[in-house]
């Protein structure tokens, strides 16, 4: 199974990805989606750290959301999106799976890293998707990146008319 880092979309898509990585460092708190043992959605809060070509989701040692992850790992992580009602940056989530570190070596490494205090959760996301939409003009842009597909990306204007697709880059 390959594991997709955010090294690996970073190197795929760099632009789309600085505009993400950038997206998520305006504001500290973040809504994290996990999915409980009955299969019912939970979201809560979160901090996320990009480093080291990883996405990292820290919490707190026994949290409902590291015990859901642990049983389920799937994810989808959205960004704060502000005050007020527009988003001059737009609004990204990214889907995943979440992949705990349990080693304690590195754990103390992250830690004296980040300053967080012993004990905790970490885990890396192994990214299935990346979406970023903003408006542009009178369009409503949504980029989406995935590891089989790469960047899509899809134009709806406030009309009837169906959404329009960018030409690849490359094209």
């Amino acid at each position: 199974m390959t594991h997709t880092s955010w090294a690996v979309f970073e190197k795929a898509e760099p632009e789309f990805a600085a505009a993400v990585q950038a997206r998520f460092a305006q504001y500290p708190h973040h809504v994290l989606a996990t999915l409980r043992k009955d299969g019912s959605p939970r979201a809560t809060g979160l901090n996320v750290d990009i480093r080291g070509g990883e996405l990292w989701l820290g919490m707190m040692f026994g949290s409902m959301k590291a015990r859901d992850l642990q049983h389920d790992p799937r994810f989808a992580l959205h960004t704060n999106p502000g005050a007020g009602e527009d988003m001059p940056h737009g609004d990204v989530r990214i889907s995943g799976r979440a992949v705990e570190l349990v080693d304690p070596p590195e754990l103390h490494r992250y830690a004296e890293e980040t300053a967080t205090p012993h004990p905790f959760h970490l885990f890396h996301a192994d990214l299935t998707e990346v979406v970023h939409v903003h408006v542009q003009g009178d369009d409503l842009v949504i980029r989406t990146w995935t590891p089989q597909h790469g960047l899509h990306t899809l134009r709806r204007g406030d009309d009837d008319e169906p959404p329009r697709e960018d030409p690849a880059p490359d094209a």
